[in-house]
């Protein structure tokens, strides 16, 4: 079994967003979105310093509130179309240049995902740790519904994605199949410089069931957390 000792959680949150304007610090349940996942990753038994990467400030203030500290990113670094693992390349620079910090092992948790418990991420930890040559792990969940029977629209007329034979196949009896969820990503830092991507040759899933996967992208996501959290506190 491997052991990484300096372990360090990265939560990237911009100040812009579409679909959800300013949805890293609205109130979720009365908490910012984002203290969900500063909460887990500090109550976490294997992290040893959370990060927050952010250009805005009001992002900054919440996140220090809340116990995180604050990578400072650049506003060419926090674009619609800027690419994830452009942020953390920087970060793990940053933590370097600025902290005098070389982590052993990343944990990217988004912060669109509230849903996480700290048992989410201490077992994917522990996961990637007690395999012997994994390069990465991806938090995963189920497909609602499975890919095989997707459709496309054609002038008007649905057509199959895959082969129409899945059409006569029952829905126990095709292949499983699991989606990212958006939650939890772990890589050592040379493999995401080496590779530019979680999504190596030989990436983990950890499994995680439907009501801890909510990825908040839209209104709907957010009433739906809202829902799925008030439920919980009622048990």
């Amino acid at each position: 079994m491997r052991y990484y000792k300096n372990i360090v959680a990265i939560i990237p949150a911009r100040g812009g967003s579409k679909g959800v304007p300013r949805k890293n610090i609205k109130l979720l349940s009365g908490k910012p979105l984002i203290a969900y996942s500063i909460n887990v990753a500090k109550e976490s038994k294997y992290i040893s310093r959370v990060f927050v990467s952010t250009e805005d400030e009001e992002i900054k203030d919440v996140s220090l509130h809340w116990g995180a500290e604050v990578i400072d990113r650049p506003e060419d670094l926090a674009l619609d179309e800027t690419p994830t693992i452009d942020v953390l390349i920087h970060a793990i620079d940053y933590l370097k240049n600025k902290e005098t910090l070389e982590p052993d092992l990343i944990v990217l948790l988004q912060p669109t995902s509230p849903l996480r418990s700290v048992n989410d991420v201490d077992e994917s930890i522990e996961l990637f740790f007690a395999s012997e040559d994994a390069l990465s792990l991806v938090s995963i969940t189920d497909y609602e519904t499975p890919p095989f029977y997707a459709l496309t629209l054609s002038s008007g007329f649905i057509q199959p994605l895959f082969e129409k034979k899945y059409f006569n196949i029952r829905r126990q009896d095709v292949p499983k199949t699991y989606k990212p969820n958006g939650a939890i990503f772990i890589a050592p830092p040379k493999v995401l410089q080496e590779y530019k991507t979680f999504y190596t040759p030989r990436t983990l899933g950890y499994v995680m069931p439907q009501e801890r996967s909510i990825d908040i992208d839209t209104e709907f996501d957010f009433a739906l957390a809202e829902f799925v959290l008030k439920k919980r506190d009622e048990k």
